[in-house]
């Protein structure tokens, strides 16, 4: 067992090592640059969008353009906003959060150019839409270059399935439990008491998933609709009553932002000579981690969108990454720096973000971070369901094979309360980086397609004006 973890331990930290960050990044530059930034440009138009002014009934797919942003964000927005983000600051200091800002801003273009392939390269039926990387790196690359790389979609396909049983099962349903479970057993509850608090726990979030997920993406995309915007404004006024209250200290948080990403003084572990780029790491790594831009689950989401316009859909998806690390992140960044715990003592994670709340609004923000965690993770369980099951459609196209999908799915929330999840997490991040390689491989080689598409979008000016 131990060299099984030492093995995964070292396949997780070489997957998701420096280069496939720089990659990652150098692909968010070029695609910047490819579509004139179109993160800027169509910013406005975007907002516009999700407001359905826009929608037209008539198009192809199944859901609006709010409630595709939703569902791709109900399983981007969770754990690593509130962990994620702690572990940044602890390791790398504040500056790590400019960072964060840098990778989500280049993340908005590789959303942009996903979502607009994944609806151009999709199959929309009466009952379903079939869509994301695995289609557009079969039939786009064959259409394009006249290659097949079906082999290379089936790898995308088969990693989503199996990554989405860890980072969208039992990791989500494990940080739910736990932090439910130390709501409503107290600190000093016993680790037996503990145990069957988490099994509870588990078992009824299996019973509210199940009666998500078998309604398929338009009731995945009705609760995702609902659920993300609701418990992102919740978090975010947590967090702006507490800025509101220490607003003599957000001028000093935001001088700290960006003076320590270009010094890495608060950094810890760094060698010497090297604290910039390792605040960088840290920065864009969990900038990456929390907004997905580049693995290739959103455009699963996006593509089933109601539009003939595939680059409309792809304005839409580059909201996502600003909504989850530009506007969320730094809600949960700036309490931590406000806070100061960061630089004093030893707590990480969601216990550092925990004690910055409670802080800033006593119990009540510790209650905020421990219910956000726990609605965080449950809205990624659902999201990362239907991205497994679309890994499944693709490799199957069996309704009984995506039928026992569904119950294993269900089945394995309850044990992933209770388990102890250590090297289920570097799995999943490993195959993590089995399903972004496939991805970037084809952005680049479909660039050009998704730059067409934007052009003629642009070009058109009745695609500006909103629907009477």
């Amino acid at each position: 067992m131990e060299v099984l973890k030492s093995v995964v331990n070292w396949l997780s930290d070489f997957v998701w090592g420096l280069p496939m960050i720089i990659v990652i990044l150098l692909t968010g530059i070029f695609l910047s640059i490819r579509t004139k930034f179109v993160q800027i440009r169509l910013f406005k138009h975007a907002i516009g969008l999700i407001s359905g002014k826009f929608d037209r009934p008539e198009h192809e797919g199944h859901i609006t353009h709010f409630q595709a942003l939703s569902t791709a964000l109900s399983a981007t927005i969770g754990t690593g906003n509130i962990a994620g983000v702690a572990t940044a600051i602890y390791a790398g200091g504040p500056g790590a959060v400019f960072w964060m800002w840098v990778s989500a801003f280049f993340g908005m273009a590789v959303k942009f150019t996903s979502a607009t392939l994944a609806v151009k390269y999709r199959k929309v039926t009466k009952d379903s839409v079939k869509g994301g990387p695995m289609y557009y790196i079969e039939m786009g690359i064959k259409e394009r270059y006249g290659w097949n790389f079906k082999w290379l979609a089936v790898l995308f396909a088969l990693s989503t399935a199996i990554a989405a049983f860890g980072i969208g099962n039992t990791v989500q349903a494990n940080s739910v439990a736990d932090a439910l479970s130390r709501l409503i057993s107290g600190a000093n509850a016993s680790a037996d008491t503990l145990f069957y608090v988490k099994l509870v726990i588990g078992l009824v979030l299996a019973a509210l998933t199940g009666l998500v997920i078998i309604g398929g993406i338009k009731r995945i995309a009705q609760v995702a609709s609902r659920l993300t915007p609701t418990m992102s404004v919740f978090y975010v006024l947590g967090a702006l009553t507490i800025l509101a209250i220490n607003y003599d200290k957000l001028l000093d948080a935001f001088k700290l932002i960006f003076t320590e990403a270009f010094t890495g003084q608060a950094a810890r572990g760094a060698i010497l000579g090297t604290a910039v780029l390792y605040v960088m790491r840290m920065g864009f790594a969990r900038g990456i981690f929390s907004n997905e831009a580049g693995l290739g689950t959103a455009p699963m989401a996006h593509s089933a969108a109601r539009t003939n316009l595939p680059a409309r859909e792809g304005i839409v998806a580059m909201l996502g990454p600003f909504i989850d690390t530009i506007v969320i992140c730094t809600m949960t960044a700036l309490v931590i720096i406000v806070a100061g715990f960061y630089s004093t003592g030893n707590l990480n994670g969601a216990a550092l973000t925990a004690k910055s709340f409670q802080l800033g609004l006593g119990n009540v923000g510790s209650w905020i971070v421990n219910l956000g965690l726990a609605l965080f993770a449950y809205s990624t369980l659902i999201g990362w369901y239907f991205y497994g099951e679309k890994g499944i459609e693709y490799l199957f196209d069996s309704p009984k094979v995506i039928f026992w999908y569904k119950i294993l799915w269900i089945v394995l929330i309850p044990i992933g309360a209770v388990a102890s999840l250590g090297i289920v997490w570097n799995i999943s991040d490993v195959f993590n980086g089995f399903m972004a390689l496939p991805n970037l491989v084809a952005l680049f080689m479909l660039s050009g397609v998704a730059m067409r598409e934007l052009k003629a979008y642009i070009s058109n000016p009745d695609n500006f004006k909103p629907v009477k």
